[in-house]
């Protein structure tokens, strides 16, 4: 089980960029990783399918063929220039237990399945969660996108054709929520709190919920040199008192928020900004929280752009509610982390995972992994140390042969 990092450094190399890891859904580097995955897969011992979407599954059948399926897993698509062990991880780490319980000639008394979900970040088409939405709700995952186009004018239909799969047979990749005893997902923590506190391992009490949103600020543009400073309806102006609103409104109570994307349209060094376009990111522990936090943002974007006479328009791209981990499953990982040699530390995740959508199918537990470089993530500079890894393939194995 000691391959794991050095798995995710060969899967790192299949990237959309020479420069920097990023892997896109469907891209021709997304392809070649899935292949990898599947080859480990059955060298473990699973036999392995592609469903409709992209998602590899591996499957390691139990002694008892009637028996509900433990699902663990994560993703491999990546943002852009990302780092390599988001998602990855938790894809490998299962693959390595099962590697381990087929060395051994070991049967579980369920059969567990490893997912490797093809799109997760939704980089590539806006499109977050999207391969473990479809197991959960089909074709009604892609409602109203699949003529959405990347930044090269491919829509979705399109670059699932390129890839081999049938839009249309969108809706076999569900599932039989009654087929399912649990999903685990293994995830680096994407934070500082476990390096912190000297944790390797902790688990997860709930999962962040979370929106996103498209502003566009609607000014005036005009000559830069000869409209007055009073007279400017300058929608640039605008959005940078509404980013620092942002900030101002998620402080204080455990709500986060981010503008993460800014465009000035048709922008130019002497011309006043006429229109521009922002993402809104809002994520809380707690529904309510994040609701009452978007009715703030938005209160005082609608004042700022009163008070400068532009005027503005949103639309929602993205929700996912909170989600809770289920106690059984925390505490049986946090029994196996303690048979594992260390103290578990429970903690919220303040970032989405593929563990919010399957809970619409079953209970869900996350086990993090302490990162190192500070805790930084979906940056180059995201790493796990060896023995982390290892104690974390520990415990999982320990959760496996004792659920």
């Amino acid at each position: 089980m000691d391959d794991v990092l050095s798995r995710a450094e060969l899967l790192a190399r299949h990237s959309d960029s020479r420069e920097h890891y990023t892997r896109t859904y469907l891209s021709a580097a997304h392809r070649a990783a899935a292949g990898q995955i599947a080859e480990w897969m059955r060298a473990a011992g699973m036999s392995v399918r592609v469903d409709a979407v992209g998602n590899v599954i591996g499957r390691y059948p139990g002694r008892m063929g009637s028996d509900p399926i433990l699902l663990m897993g994560s993703h491999f698509d990546s943002v852009r220039n990302g780092g390599k062990y988001d998602g990855v991880l938790g894809i490998l780490v299962p693959i390595a237990c099962v590697g381990e319980l087929n060395r051994r000639g070991e049967r579980l008394r369920m059969a567990v399945e490893v997912a490797a979900f093809a799109d997760e970040e939704g980089a590539r088409f806006q499109t977050s969660f999207l391969a473990s939405r479809a197991l959960v709700k089909g074709a009604a995952a892609f409602a109203g996108i699949l003529d959405r186009r990347d930044a090269d004018g491919v829509t979705l239909a399109e670059a699932m054709h390129a890839a081999g799969l049938d839009p249309a047979r969108i809706d076999d990749a569900r599932i039989d929520p009654t087929a399912l005893a649990a999903y685990v997902e293994v995830h680096i923590e994407q934070g500082p709190v476990l390096l912190g506190r000297g944790a390797p391992l902790g688990v997860v009490t709930s999962i962040a919920g979370g929106s996103r949103h498209l502003v566009t600020v609607c000014g005036a543009a005009g000559h830069a040199g000869t409209v007055p400073m009073a007279m400017r309806h300058d929608a640039l102006a605008a959005a940078a008192e509404m980013v620092l609103a942002v900030e101002k409104c998620a402080a204080g109570e455990g709500a986060v928020g981010t503008v993460g994307m800014l465009e000035v349209r048709d922008g130019t060094g002497n011309v006043i900004p006429g229109e521009v376009q922002f993402t809104v990111d809002i994520r809380a522990p707690r529904d309510e929280l994040r609701l009452r936090t978007e009715e703030a943002v938005f209160a005082r974007f609608e004042a700022i752009a009163a008070r400068r006479g532009i005027a503005i328009e949103r639309s929602k791209r993205h929700e996912v509610r909170a989600v809770p981990c289920a106690e059984w499953l925390q505490d049986r990982l946090a029994a196996s982390v303690r048979r594992s040699g260390a103290e578990p530390i429970h903690l919220p995740s303040g970032a989405g995972h593929d563990a919010m959508i399957l809970a619409e199918l079953a209970d869900v537990g996350m086990l993090f992994v302490r990162c190192g470089a500070g805790g930084a993530s979906h940056n180059p500079a995201e790493t796990v140390g060896a023995d982390d890894a290892r104690l974390a393939c520990d415990a999982l194995l320990d959760f496996l042969k004792t659920f």
